[in-house]
């Protein structure tokens, strides 16, 4: 296989199993799901072994057609989009192999229709990161994003109003890139990322590129639940199937944090932006603000799947804080949190779908410790992915903090470093609430309600999760250790080599 050739296969490999996957389901409901596992594999392979690749040789250019930028469609896999590309993949595979039981118990009239949406799901977030053009980033971003409303809106019986929530804000933000897009383009001529690049410091004291870079950025924020953007979140999460969060929670919003990334530190210049407008400092602040706000709404939910989902506003908070820091230790910090938290939370929502299954519910106070008992693998997982979200070592939260609160320091944020404390603190508070109740609730007496809560069982009754769903669980449980272990490794490897030299 020509190495060129492999920016562009990622995002097409999966185009063709979204055609394909119907047609598969017709034969057989379960060939849906190999076909989507097959995919995402093939995917997984390219992407690993092109990222080494890349390390090595340098970045990987695909032209369509043959026809050269600005006139033809470039695909780039350089080391951050490469890095992404895998992690995205990464995670599919275990989400599409967990989704098999899952989706069978939630939506049992709709999984070939799932796995066909989660393939265009996937086409579209590998586009936005491998495209080196901004026009079609938005194109791939409206092909992503018209599946992931369709993913939400096929769960519980609220997930469609929910859907047309996000649909409402989601077309908002795309509005809004596409809008900025139209004003860089009218400024520079080019919509080919390395020519913008090029062009931008130019012009980019001139009032259409400021409005339009901060247009673009105010759009990647309302796709990303950016604080205050994040309206849409917890109720898509929450009334999607658990699968469907599994997939859109851990990947979704660090793609559009990636466009962040490209856009701020790689495209535009920190330096000339920040002399006209504020706008890296900003995004930094709405994170911090962000990293508290999403946590105290956490602390007061119930549920478990909406309190994930509010866990998601403070952990994307991270990742903006990071690339608002704009500093070597920064952007370290946020491509690894990026990484850690796609892992953290994949693992968490699959334990909410393994708690679905088996007990009907993911109602916290109606948790007791017959949890521990009956489901004992899944209760370890919860609480070892629940201390990575923390921030305690050795385990991977800690150290994407970690980078952080130095970058923080380095730069002289010491308002950011009290932010990253205060919410690992909160994160502690409603994390170990779940793990009291799992643990330590007492088991309610069937003869006196009063002695504790009803257990609520469905006919799947007692016992852990299958092998199907357990299997991706441990491994991103166990994945939180080897991350925190290796995490010197990854940062030289993998996040050191992207860093731009601007920085």
């Amino acid at each position: 296989m020509n190495a060129s050739n492999i920016p562009v296969l990622i995002p097409f490999t999966f185009l063709l199993a979204a055609l394909l996957i119907p047609l598969a389901g017709m034969l057989r409901k379960g060939f849906a799901q190999i076909l989507a596992v097959a995919a995402s594999g093939f995917t997984l392979f390219i992407s690993v072994t092109g990222l080494f690749r890349v390390l090595d040789e340098g970045p990987l250019h695909h032209y369509m057609a043959g026809w050269l930028p600005p006139f033809g469609i470039e695909f780039v896999f350089d080391p951050l989009s490469a890095f992404f590309c895998a992690l995205i993949s990464a995670v599919s595979v275990l989400v599409l192999i967990h989704a098999g039981k899952s989706t069978s118990h939630e939506i049992p009239d709709k999984v070939v229709p799932f796995f066909s949406l989660a393939m265009l799901l996937l086409a579209g977030l590998t586009g936005m990161v491998l495209t080196g053009d901004l026009f079609n980033l938005y194109v791939f971003l409206e092909i992503g994003a018209l599946a992931g409303y369709a993913l939400v809106a096929i769960g519980d019986r609220r997930a469609p109003v929910s859907a047309f929530r996000y649909l409402t804000l989601g077309t908002a933000g795309a509005g809004f890139y596409l809008g900025g897009l139209a004003l860089v383009f009218m400024s520079v001529g080019s919509l080919n990322m390395a020519e913008v690049a090029q062009l931008l410091p130019g012009v980019q004291d001139s009032a259409p590129v400021i409005v339009g870079i901060c247009l673009m950025v105010l759009g990647m924020g309302l796709k990303m639940a950016l604080f205050p953007m994040h309206a849409w979140l917890a109720d898509a999460y929450t009334h999607a199937a658990s699968s469907a969060t599994a997939l859109i929670a851990p990947i979704g919003t660090k793609v559009a944090a990636y466009v962040l990334i490209r856009l701020m530190l790689f495209i535009a210049d920190p330096e000339l932006v920040n002399v006209e407008t504020p706008l890296i400092m900003a995004v930094g602040a709405l994170g911090a603000i962000g990293m508290i706000w999403g946590s105290i709404l956490a602390v007061c939910q119930k549920e478990l799947k909406r309190m994930l989902a509010y866990s998601s506003v403070a952990q994307v908070g991270y990742i903006a804080l990071g690339i608002g820091l704009a500093s070597p230790l920064g952007i370290i910090g946020a491509v690894l949190h990026a990484l850690n938290h796609a892992c953290m939370k994949a693992c968490l929502f699959f334990i909410s779908g393994n708690l679905r299954l088996r007990m009907g519910h993911s109602y916290i106070p109606s948790f007791v410790n017959s949890i521990r008992t009956a489901m004992p693998w899944t209760a370890a997982c919860f609480a070892l992915a629940a201390i990575s979200m923390i921030g305690l070592p050795p385990t991977a939260g800690f150290f994407s903090k970690w980078y952080l609160v130095m970058g923080s320091i380095e730069t002289s944020n010491w308002l950011f470093v009290i932010a990253l404390i205060l919410s690992s603190l909160l994160n502690a508070v409603y994390f170990f609430r779940v793990l009291e109740r799992m643990y330590l609730a007492p088991q309610a007496d069937p003869e006196d309600p009063s002695k504790g809560e009803a257990e609520v069982l469905t006919p799947e009754g007692h016992g852990e999760a299958p092998a199907s769903m357990l299997g991706p669980t441990l491994i991103l449980a166990v994945s939180l250790l080897v991350l925190g272990v290796f995490n010197a490794w990854i940062v030289t490897t993998f996040i050191t080599p992207m860093i731009p030299g601007r920085l």
